[in-house]
């Protein structure tokens, strides 16, 4: 740092994002390790020419030991507890992922002298009061613990990175979706909607269908991770488009390339979940250089058709 990262931790990395995480830096010619206790994650999902470690973050010890041993450069955290629903219903789970996880991770990398670059949320961190598109400097207002996991996990990666002079970085990102997402949860809502359109199922849409997100393609949020841990330098960036897209259009993008006119049985917002999100991103396109180039016109339909029969 600055510079390319010849050796790159990504936990959380046999995950939706963080697979796609890892296929970028073995692309940029990194030497990967995995870490990923496939409580989520899918070993599949590993790139082949990555080492995998199954274990759980919350193992400070072997966290530690596996870390010092492979000595990277920089660290990409991922690993995490992810859905707003489960943080209302388990807090405790949620803090024990989310909050002492991401400090085990601080610690591991001090100790190896590598910069952190940590997937946080941005939605779920400023809340309902927040502008569109939504800056960094806007005071956050988490709705859930969900939100306050991250906020707290982003305060002790940015303390350990002043503290121990690290360059570390955080990154808020919108709704991310793409191939490999899993079908549940509600972050997951593109490929949802994507696997029941494919099944010919009628699909739910929470909020009557009316609540925006700015929905990001998973390959955008790849390679800002690659950007940051390449830019040597510390900061907090949204990573969105600043585009806001309620549910149904959502389902009207998938639902013409599925060729369905499917019906959604609508549902009130459940408890922690916001009504609008859009995040500026004129910081880290400022910043760093990054900018979404994947529309949703164009990656809701491929995302679709990674879900659809041969």
């Amino acid at each position: 740092m600055p510079g390319k990262p010849g050796r790159v931790v990504v936990t959380g990395g046999a995950g939706f994002i963080g697979s796609h995480v890892a296929d970028a830096f073995l692309a940029d010619g990194a030497a990967l390790l995995v870490i990923d206790d496939l409580s989520a994650g899918r070993e599949e999902n590993v790139p082949s020419g990555a080492e995998l470690r199954r274990f759980d973050i919350l193992d400070a010890q072997q966290l530690g030991e596996v870390i010092e041993r492979f000595d990277p450069d920089v660290i990409c955290h991922l690993a995490a507890q992810a859905s707003v629903t489960v943080s209302v219903e388990r807090p405790e789970h949620d803090l024990d992922v989310n909050v002492r996880g991401t400090l085990n991770v601080c610690e591991a990398a001090r100790a190896a002298g590598a910069p952190v670059v940590f997937a946080s949320t941005g939605g779920a961190i400023y809340g309902n009061n927040a502008p569109l598109p939504t800056p960094e400097s806007f005071p956050p207002e988490p709705l859930a613990p969900y939100g306050a996991s991250k906020l707290a996990g982003e305060a002790y990666v940015a303390t350990w990175g002043r503290l121990h002079g690290l360059p570390n970085v955080v990154l808020r990102l919108g709704n991310v979706y793409g191939p490999r997402q899993q079908p549940h949860g509600e972050a997951g809502v593109v490929a949802i909607f994507s696997d029941r359109l494919a099944r010919g199922k009628q699909v739910v849409v929470y909020g009557n269908g009316e609540p925006t997100r700015d929905y990001v393609h998973v390959g955008d949020v790849a390679r800002a991770f690659v950007t940051a841990a390449a830019a040597g330098r510390s900061g907090t960036f949204n990573v969105g488009t600043a585009h806001e897209t309620s549910v149904l259009e959502l389902l009207e993008i998938l639902q013409r390339e599925a060729g369905t006119d499917v019906q959604p049985e609508l549902k009130p917002l459940r408890p922690g979940e916001l009504e609008r999100s859009a995040l500026d991103p004129a910081a880290i396109g400022r910043e760093l250089g990054w900018r979404a180039e994947i529309p949703v016109e164009q990656g809701m339909p491929q995302t679709f058709r990674a879900f659809a029969p041969e």
